[in-house]
């Protein structure tokens, strides 16, 4: 049983004999990472590198991810996306390469797909790289297409996993997980990765992360000369002034998550037990990002956080809190100063997007000679008040001229 985060993972003793979780193995991975009772023993809750390693032994089949897959793309047309970027396409399955190729040789996949393919912590570069282009030589095409490596650089802070700048209020001398935290190795992931004319995808949840993963990207573009190689770093709660600053130098994409930044009940509280009051206040910047010059993008984190959303993506990025729709009256923003105006959300869900893979050419923007995608709401994003459009309607998702999706 996984929890919310995804990050974490519940097992019974049946699952853990078959996982082969016992006392050698905690000691092998750490107590912070497959937790213990009094005597040494397992006690069922996993996080981080033991539970990515489990996940793909899971039996499923390509048909069973080509089934999921299929299933996806009709809800995200229904939510109104075209393009999606697969963020760690073989995290949970490492078929689903595969899956998709066969998707789209049946001529069954529409909505396009950019995709990173999942490295594990601390891998040798060279090995990596090398697999993923061939990946990308044997499986990409128009609508599945490999354009570099995923890695991830920490957990998340509910579970004590984000890797923070600071010990958590709650575990003095302790910061969180540092998962890829080689930075020689990721140096040279960045550099094999633009060889190949590829980025590098990484999750980056505390501010620790962060920090690091820009010290590496400034060092591969030493090596490199290239700034616009459009590496990102996906989640960014807790973000230093300084490191906004060198995310837009580096040329680096910020991938933030609008529908994570009001005060969730529960949630927020538990952030201001684990990093204090102060710095939970100032979570996921968005307009810094903007106002530093950053190809600012949204994500959405599905399946993993449900709520994927255009128009609910809009409406927290403005008022930073959910709309009376959904809490019954109850606000809770965070973070004012963080809110951005609607023409910058909608670039955040379009061209900046299309930059962020390469492919500001052909996608992004209604335009002569780019591909016919567009989704037609029944409400003006720029001027309707911004409560309608918080309920706004699709009338029809379009993929290459063609409408795959009718709202009611």
């Amino acid at each position: 049983m996984q929890t919310g985060s995804g990050h974490s993972m519940l097992l019974n003793t049946k699952a853990m004999e078959w996982a082969g979780i016992d006392a050698a193995y905690a000691k092998k991975w750490g107590y912070d990472l497959v937790h213990v009772d009094k005597n040494g023993e397992p006690d069922g809750y996993i996080c981080e590198g033991p539970l990515f390693e489990i996940l793909p032994k899971l039996p499923t089949t390509v048909r069973d991810i080509k089934e999921y897959l299929l299933s996806w793309q009709e809800f995200a047309f229904s939510k109104g996306y075209t393009v999606v970027g697969d963020a760690g396409a073989e995290a949970i399955h490492r078929a689903a390469p595969q899956a998709y190729y066969e998707l789209e040789k049946e001529g069954k996949l529409k909505l396009r797909t950019y995709a990173w393919m999942y490295v594990t912590d601390n891998a040798d570069a060279k090995t990596e790289i090398a697999r993923i282009a061939a990946q990308r030589a044997e499986m990409s095409g128009e609508y599945f297409h490999i354009i570099g490596a995923k890695a991830f650089l920490d957990g998340v802070t509910e579970a004590h996993t984000g890797w923070q700048n600071q010990d958590y209020l709650d575990q003095p001398g302790y910061h969180g997980n540092e998962r890829y935290n080689d930075h020689d190795k990721m140096v040279q992931l960045i550099a094999e990765a633009d060889k190949e004319g590829m980025s590098v995808h990484v999750h980056s949840e505390g501010g620790g992360a962060t920090h690091y993963m820009l010290g590496c990207i400034e060092d591969a573009e030493k090596i490199t000369g290239n700034k616009d190689q459009r590496n990102v770093l996906a989640h960014l709660h807790f973000v230093t002034d300084e490191d906004i600053r060198r995310m837009a130098e580096t040329g680096s994409v910020p991938a933030v998550p609008p529908l994570w930044t009001a005060k969730a009940p529960g949630l927020y509280e538990q952030e201001v037990a684990y990093v204090g009051q102060e710095l939970a206040d100032q979570a996921y910047p968005i307009k810094s990002f903007y106002d530093a010059g950053a190809n600012v993008v949204f994500h959405s984190d599905y399946p993993v956080s449900p709520m994927m959303d255009i128009k609910l993506s809009i409406y927290t990025a403005e008022k930073r809190d959910y709309p009376k729709v959904l809490t019954g009256g109850a606000t809770a923003p965070r973070n004012l100063k963080e809110a951005i105006t609607r023409e910058q959300s909608l670039r955040a869900m379009t061209i900046n997007v299309a930059r962020q893979f390469h492919q500001e050419h052909r996608l992004g923007s209604i335009e002569f000679g780019k591909i016919a995608n567009m989704t037609v709401f029944d409400c003006d994003f720029l001027h309707d008040d911004i409560e309608k459009v918080a309920q706004a309607n699709i009338v029809a998702t379009i993929i290459d001229g063609e409408e795959v999706f009718k709202g009611n």
